[in-house]
């Protein structure tokens, strides 16, 4: 691709952490200025997200024309405006059963994501609280993970309506093996990743893409005319269905390989140089 090469750009897809937003996990002002400046310009900008639906910053959600937000790794969109959600794509009861026999019998540490919240066990919040973590923000738990008193009875009380199952721990070199197991999964579900210590369980045909691929449909818009941003593997299905798909300088290599576009990092405001690039071909 030329530099300065213009496209016609109508849909952006920005996973945000890690990619719209910096390390510490806020929006640069370079990325919110671009944003605005492509929605001006009639751009449909939608967040495309891991996280929950209450979890989404609110320093992104309330730019001006964001109307639709992908969570949970695509298992549901929102009108932001109106607060419907008008999809859904969730895990099937049969998926879960296997998830609570695999996490009884290795003790893994989950949380299930439910109509737009995620829980955890309340120890492990509690620990979190008291103790700090090392591996993960403590802040960004303890203000949007709810604490529930047992995060098995509680997934299997809501068995038709889970978004996302996330099984993290501290040692990454546990990693592998707990992929292994929890590919037993992959015939009635999704295993993806989205930082080095974590897996997420999603349902059997969820994604960010499809999610995508949905909105697209309700909005009118080519694949060819799409624009994705992001830096783990759970965003390479939505970097593979767009017409360009970028990864910004702190992606794993996978996400690179598989992107038409590297800008530069997220804490140097690669989503900004892109959109100005492909959008406004500067």
């Amino acid at each position: 691709m030329k530099e300065g090469t213009e496209r016609n750009i109508r849909l952006i897809a920005l996973d945000l952490d890690g990619t719209t937003l910096d390390s510490a996990g806020h929006l640069p002002a370079e990325n919110k200025a671009a944003l605005e400046r492509a929605i001006a310009a009639g751009v449909n900008v939608v967040v495309a997200s891991g996280r929950c639906r209450q979890a989404l910053p609110e320093e992104v959600i309330q730019i001006k024309g964001v109307q639709y937000a992908i969570s949970s790794n695509g298992a549901m969109i929102t009108d932001l405006r109106s607060g419907e959600r008008i999809y859904m794509n969730c895990i099937s009861k049969d998926a879960i059963r296997r998830v609570k026999e695999i996490v009884e019998e290795h003790g893994y540490m989950i949380e299930v994501f439910v109509d737009g919240t995620a829980y955890m066990e309340r120890s492990i919040w509690e620990d979190i609280r008291d103790n700090g973590i090392d591996y993960r923000r403590r802040e960004y738990i303890l203000t949007t993970r709810n604490p529930v008193d047992n995060i098995i009875g509680f997934m299997m009380d809501h068995d038709e309506e889970i978004e996302n199952i996330n099984f993290f721990f501290e040692d990454m070199a546990e990693k592998p093996a707990i992929g292994k197991v929890l590919s037993q999964l992959e015939d009635d579900a999704t295993l993806t990743t989205s930082f080095d210590h974590n897996w997420e369980i999603g349902g059997k045909t969820t994604s960010k893409a499809e999610a995508l691929r949905q909105l697209s449909g309700i909005l009118g818009v080519e694949t060819e005319e799409m624009m994705s941003f992001g830096d783990s593997p759970n965003d390479i299905p939505m970097i593979e269905a767009a017409g360009i798909g970028v990864a910004v300088g702190n992606a794993k290599e996978p996400v690179k390989e598989a992107a038409d576009y590297i800008t530069l990092s997220n804490d140097d405001a690669g989503v900004a140089r892109a959109v100005e690039k492909f959008v406004f071909g500067e």
